[in-house]
């Protein structure tokens, strides 16, 4: 158990110059029981009360949990100072490889480690939701998922999509093989495949819907994040569960579980 400080959870927050950055600066100053004592970030200017470094070798603060929103190329720096000072790490940021990935599991024997390809409550509702719909009507009903993000994501399909049709498929057996560029294959639709589909354009925050097409019905369960702040909450949120915990993964039914 990492010691505390009048019970306020002192966060070291990656990638906080950029919006979710902002975002998660905001959402904590209107709790309670944590504040931000130190920032990481490429441009390293701090414009807040707390400073802030350009490498996580370089943060001279203490910490009792790292909040991660900034770019996936930050990761193997940012999950060696956590094994090394035992600090507990929120992983927030999306895009990363498979090698990547297991790279946060292989960090989450020596420290504890928070992991979700979305911090929206919701979301993760909805993932509860498309198990239980794949359990009832897989096998019967053709699955599409169709996400849309503003035009300045880069990673497409989104790991939420990913996070979705990684929990139907475990549902049904991991029977089904993920098919991401339909159009330039002239063949009928495989029935063991899950479509995903995505859309860039404006300031769509971000749209997911899981449409389970049958004969002469569909079902579509969708969610909608209207603003960055439930991507916010939601990490703060995962940081005070985490901060104490031991070694291991957890993810957003660890927290909804406690």
């Amino acid at each position: 158990m990492m010691e505390m400080k009048n019970d306020i959870f002192r966060i070291i927050l990656c990638g906080c110059n950029g919006k979710m950055g902002k975002v998660i600066e905001e959402c904590v100053r209107e709790r309670e029981d944590c504040r931000i004592v130190a920032g990481i970030d490429l441009n390293a200017h701090a414009t807040s009360d707390y400073p802030v470094y350009s490498h996580p070798g370089d943060v001279e603060v203490q910490g009792d949990v790292i909040i991660d929103f900034s770019h996936p190329s930050c990761l193997t720096s940012l999950l060696d100072y956590a094994v090394q000072t035992h600090t507990p790490i929120v992983v927030a940021t999306t895009g990363y490889t498979v090698e990547q990935v297991e790279q946060i599991k292989q960090a989450a024997e020596k420290t504890a480690v928070f992991f979700s390809f979305n911090m929206s409550l919701g979301i993760n509702l909805l993932t509860g939701l498309a198990k239980k719909a794949a359990a009832v009507l897989g096998g019967q009903f053709d699955i599409e998922i169709v996400e849309k993000h503003h035009n300045q994501k880069v990673d497409a399909p989104s790991g939420t999509a990913i996070m979705l049709a990684q929990a139907i498929n475990e549902t049904l057996g991991n029977q089904y093989s993920y098919n991401y560029d339909r159009h330039s294959q002239r063949k009928k639709r495989d029935k063991y495949e899950i479509g995903m589909h995505s859309i860039r354009g404006g300031t769509i925050v971000g749209e997911h819907d899981v449409i389970f097409a049958g004969k002469d019905e569909i079902i579509t369960l969708s969610h909608q994040a209207m603003s960055k702040t439930v991507f916010a909450v939601g990490a703060v949120n995962a940081a005070v569960f985490l901060s104490g915990k031991p070694a291991g993964l957890y993810d957003m039914s660890s927290l909804l579980a406690d």
